[in-house]
């Protein structure tokens, strides 16, 4: 701090004086502390205000009394959507305002986690910061492998999503080939031969036949061609009768066997699974419309409570028979066909025999020409 000689002549005028002028001194130190306190609580401040910025909104409160309609989800998605990006906007300013912060690095952290659930939620906005920020965290020599495969598997699905654009064939395409480029980027993973069983459980049956052929023999772990294997097994029930024979939950005997000449449909599914939830609209509209022709649908639950079941079915009107023992996931018909993932839609011609294993896709169509003479 500068004091004048005019100033130090006139304050040195005994002890009164010197006291007055060494507080004058000491204010300038005093006066930058209580400005670096005040930063700091601003920063503080806005960290708070940031921190709720990032709290996700929660569904309107009528909706745990009665089920939201698509629109009302999608709206909501949306929403969600806009609001993670402005938060992701919000982390990125406190981060840049306050890098010495101490939350400076979290704030960095959660811009990446909300650009990835703006993206996630549809907001196309957002796509292009996110493939900087990750593109910026690859760069980092010391970032570890498995978030380097995280950002790269991220970038992967998304680009499949992307470029199939509602096409299915072309998704699936793009998903291949991103999970094979995969490959060769993390040799010593067995996820990106995961991705290929995954997309084998969705495939037509040769080209499942040929990704599971390929893992099996392929040069990943044990566990992983232990998987194929069960897969290709899974497959050799392909063209060949069900044995699918058990008393439903309201006490129908139901016997495949005995359901030649009719086309079926057999759902593995369970109540708490969302997907099979949300297919189920679909699967009603093919049953009302085509049963009189021969459609049948016989459901294998992989629920524990048999309660919720009967009463799922009963509120949904599933007028269809209702395979349940309470095992989960350990039920007995999923673990003797190879379920390890639901919904899993299968459908057996009218002579008997398993010939799709991926009916969730274009179900009614096929349904149909299975059905025509």
């Amino acid at each position: 701090m500068k004091i004048n000689s005019l100033a130090l002549r006139s304050l040195w005028r005994g002890p009164a004086a010197l006291a007055a002028l060494l507080a004058l001194v000491a204010s300038g130190p005093l006066r930058a502390q209580e400005a670096a306190e005040t930063a700091a609580s601003e920063a503080d401040r806005v960290w708070a205000e940031t921190e709720r910025a990032l709290t996700p909104p929660v569904p309107p409160a009528e909706w745990r009394e009665r089920r939201p309609s698509r629109e009302e989800i999608e709206q909501f998605r949306e929403q969600q959507g806009k609001l993670a990006a402005v938060a992701a906007g919000r982390a990125r300013n406190f981060y840049e305002q306050y890098p010495d912060h101490p939350q400076a690095t979290q704030a960095r952290e959660k811009e990446l986690e909300m650009v990835r659930i703006a993206v996630q939620l549809g907001n196309t906005n957002a796509t292009a910061r996110l493939e900087a920020l990750e593109q910026a965290k690859l760069k980092d020599p010391d970032l570890p492998e498995e978030d380097r495969f995280e950002l790269r598997a991220a970038a992967v699905q998304r680009a499949a999503l992307a470029g199939g654009t509602g096409d299915r064939d072309a998704m699936m395409a793009a998903f291949e080939a991103g999970a094979r480029e995969l490959m060769k980027e993390f040799p010593g993973r067995d996820e990106p031969s995961e991705m290929l069983l995954g997309l084998a459980q969705v495939a037509d049956a040769e080209k499942a036949r040929a990704l599971a052929r390929e893992v099996a023999e392929g040069g990943g772990s044990d566990k992983v061609k232990a998987s194929a294997q069960a897969l290709l097994k899974k497959f050799d029930a392909l063209g060949k009768p069900l044995d699918i024979r058990f008393t439903a939950v309201d006490g129908r005997e139901v016997d495949l066997a005995r359901l030649k000449g009719k086309v079926v449909l057999v759902d593995f599914w369970a109540t708490w699974c969302g997907p099979c939830v949300a297919e189920l609209p679909k699967v009603k509209a093919a049953y009302e419309r085509l049963h009189p022709q021969g459609f049948e649908i016989v459901g294998i639950s992989f629920d524990k409570d048999r309660e919720r079941l009967e009463s799922f079915v009963e509120k949904q009107d599933m007028t269809w028979p209702q395979y349940f023992d309470g095992k989960g996931w350990e039920n007995d018909l999923g673990r003797q066909y190879g379920i390890t993932s639901i919904p899993a839609m299968w459908l057996v011609d009218k002579q008997g025999n398993l010939v799709d294993m991926s009916a969730r896709d274009r179900l009614e169509d096929k349904v149909q020409k299975l059905l025509a003479p």
